[in-house]
């Protein structure tokens, strides 16, 4: 059954679906991780392919920019495609000398000042928190493929570009705990939370709020491959 965002139908979807904001950084993991690969969707470009990765099944599909965004397809796979596992792959900006550009980061929560959730549903903290079994696990993935892990709370703003001098970010450092910025994990957890399933955040450093560390376009599409390498890892590894 279609949706009016996604042209997929039941069973074409895996049970653990990775998801970039980029759909074009979709389109990179399946035509370069992944076999037998099947596209699914491409409504309005938002790429979504289903292939094997050690012969296990896994997805891939863009998200697009912001909460509205991801807000809409991940609803959607929780609801209409009985996906269990959704884990973002994205990029942030860094708060801190501590993350560096290509560091990889697993958020351990996400603070929004986003209305995203009390519209959604009433809910009002302004913090919402991933699967801890699913972040357990992304834990255990990465110690396998040898690749560092980072992890801290961060920030899910609505604004990219924001007026005025950035003193909000010692703020967001020292009052909220956190360590670095993207545009989507708050409304993912949220969802999850509501619909009773799981979703975690891996993010790689594209650049920095403190150094002029900055990654060009082509590289946040291809170079993120470590947080890939994890997220597949988690995603078809079996005890």
């Amino acid at each position: 059954m279609s949706t009016p965002h996604n042209s997929a139908n039941k069973g074409d979807i895996a049970k653990t679906v990775l998801m970039p904001g980029d759909p074009l950084r979709a389109k990179f993991i399946a035509e370069n991780f992944l076999t037998d690969v099947v596209q699914f969707n491409n409504v309005r470009n938002m790429f979504g392919y289903t292939g094997y990765y050690n012969g296990k099944k896994v997805s891939v599909m863009g998200s697009g920019m912001g909460m509205p965004s991801i807000g809409i397809y991940s609803y959607e796979l929780f609801t209409q495609y009985d996906v269990e596992n959704i884990i973002r792959i994205g990029s942030a900006g860094s708060y801190t000398t501590d993350l560096k550009v290509f560091d990889v980061v697993l958020a351990d929560s996400a603070f929004s000042e986003s209305s995203y959730a009390k519209t959604q549903s009433g809910y009002e903290d302004s913090k919402t928190y991933p699967s801890a079994t699913l972040n357990d696990k992304i834990v255990e993935a990465a110690k396998r493929v040898n690749i560092p892990l980072n992890i801290a709370t961060i920030h899910s703003s609505d604004v990219f570009y924001r007026e005025g001098n950035t003193d909000y970010v010692k703020d967001l450092v020292n009052n909220h705990g956190c360590k670095c910025v993207e545009m989507e994990s708050f409304a993912l957890f949220h969802n999850a939370n509501v619909t009773g399933k799981n979703a975690a955040c891996l993010l790689t450093i594209s650049d920095s709020f403190v150094s002029p560390e900055i990654t060009t376009a082509k590289e946040r599409e291809q170079s993120f491959t470590n947080m890939m390498k994890i997220a597949l890892e988690t995603a078809t590894y079996e005890d």
